[in-house]
């Protein structure tokens, strides 16, 4: 049986289509390697600006060996075009990175070669404006001045020997190639100086952003532990009820009121605690409302609860309070009545805040007890209640008075600062401030 014909003959030309195919897919993997081996180059210029650069060399030296049809069949200007592009191949196949020595001296003997051949309005020189251009780019100041040196010492010594030529005179185009060499120097130099800017404004936006994340720590660390102090005090009060309750008294009733607010207030603090270092990584439609001066009268109501004697009088239209500022205020208070509770647990307090057309201000007082604790302008609570001061504009006072302990704190109202800042924050956080 002859099988010969049970065996179909390949189409014609589809071996030479899967080839194209084949080169095609090959293309862009091919391109990506010369864009890889491009950016591991020690300049940390674009491969775009390198391109270019080599894009310029190759009209030039084309340019150049055009010009020189006359010398044909001489292999000279091909040879010089092939050495001015000599670190191309010693870097994609030797791994040799183009040092600036390398381009230097593969530009020198390039232009060298072409001008052995002279032609009139030669492009050969041309080498030379654009290496140098390439030096100054990546070498110090030492190699590019060296290079522009030695490039016009060439051009100078062929000059002398007749091989310059524009038109018909050999001195009228060495000043057009020594102030194109000089241009190409300070375009590299220019490039250098970008380069170097860019790395210290990347350094500059990585410190900025150090910063940034630092102060936003240490904001919530502020809210943290107002919150913590807050509600943590209020339920030690409740706490300490209730057990008095049950020591003395054997007054269940009162003990399990005391210990259901404390549990109240306690789920309430994690809910706080929650929400605030949910902002660490909370977009701005989550956010829910932040305490306003419309709550200073429920956080004295709270401590009034767990046992805290506070003395209470407000005036004034607190819709004038902006809701940064009620903010402020009601941390203020926040903090100062915890603080109240930890260094004078048995003292009363007294709390004054008014609100005219100038100005916010609230006052907090306590007698000291008769061995006072030192206290310090060290704490994390003051640090933090002057910090939300100074960002407003602010003045505060805390310390030792005729009354005792005195937190005195007051913002200006209706001023540019305070309306400006303000407008910059989220105007969500101050719904519950506006609807007041």
């Amino acid at each position: 049986m002859d099988v010969s014909h049970a065996i179909p003959a390949k189409a014609p030309g589809r071996a030479s289509l899967r080839q194209r195919i084949a080169a095609r897919a090959g293309l862009p993997r091919m391109l990506t390697t010369i864009r890889e081996r491009i950016e591991s180059l020690p300049y940390d210029y674009p491969p775009a600006v390198i391109l270019a650069a080599d894009l310029a060399l190759l009209v030039v030296t084309a340019a150049a060996v055009i010009q020189r049809h006359s010398y044909f069949p001489s292999v000279l200007p091909l040879l010089a075009m092939a050495t001015a592009f000599l670190p191309i191949p010693l870097f994609a196949i030797f791994r040799i990175s183009p040092h600036p020595l390398l381009l230097k001296g593969s530009a020198l003997a390039s232009c060298a070669l072409f001008l052995l051949q002279p032609v009139n309005a030669d492009f050969a020189p041309f080498v030379l404006v654009i290496v140098a251009g390439e030096v100054a780019a990546v070498a110090s100041r030492g190699w590019t001045i060296g290079f522009t040196l030695i490039a016009i010492l060439e051009l100078v010594a062929f000059d002398l020997a007749g091989h310059v030529h524009w038109g018909d005179q050999s001195l009228q185009g060495l000043p057009m190639y020594v102030i194109g060499i000089l241009l190409g120097m300070f375009v590299g130099v220019m490039l250098q100086y970008q380069r170097r800017f860019l790395y210290q404004e990347r350094e500059n936006q990585a410190i900025r952003s150090g910063q940034a994340a630092d102060e936003e720590r240490r904001r919530i660390a502020r809210e943290v532990h107002d919150v913590i102090a807050h509600s943590l005090s209020i339920t030690l009060l409740h706490l300490t009820a209730a057990r008095r309750a049950l020591q003395t008294d054997d007054d269940v009733t009162e003990a399990v009121e005391a210990l259901v607010e404390a549990e109240r207030l306690g789920r309430q603090a994690m809910a706080d605690i929650r929400r605030t270092v949910g902002m660490l990584d909370a977009g701005p439609a989550q956010l829910t409302p932040e305490p306003s001066a419309a709550d200073i009268d429920e956080l004295v109501g709270d401590f009034r609860r767990a046992g805290l004697t506070v003395d209470y009088a407000r005036t004034g239209d607190l819709t004038t309070v902006s809701g940064a500022i009620g903010h402020a205020l009601y941390r203020i208070g926040q903090e100062s009545l915890a603080n109240v509770i930890k260094h004078a647990p048995d003292a009363p307090a007294a709390v004054r805040f008014d609100v005219t057309a100038e100005a916010a201000t609230l006052v907090v007082t306590n007698p000291l007890p008769l061995d006072p604790a030192p206290r310090r302008d060290t704490g994390m609570g003051l640090r933090g209640m002057r910090k939300r001061t100074e960002l407003l504009g602010g003045t505060i006072t805390a310390g030792n008075g005729d009354d005792g302990w005195t937190v005195r704190v007051g913002f200006p109202l209706r001023t540019g600062a305070c309306a400006t800042l303000s407008t910059m924050l989220p105007g969500r956080l101050w719904n519950k401030q506006e609807d007041t």
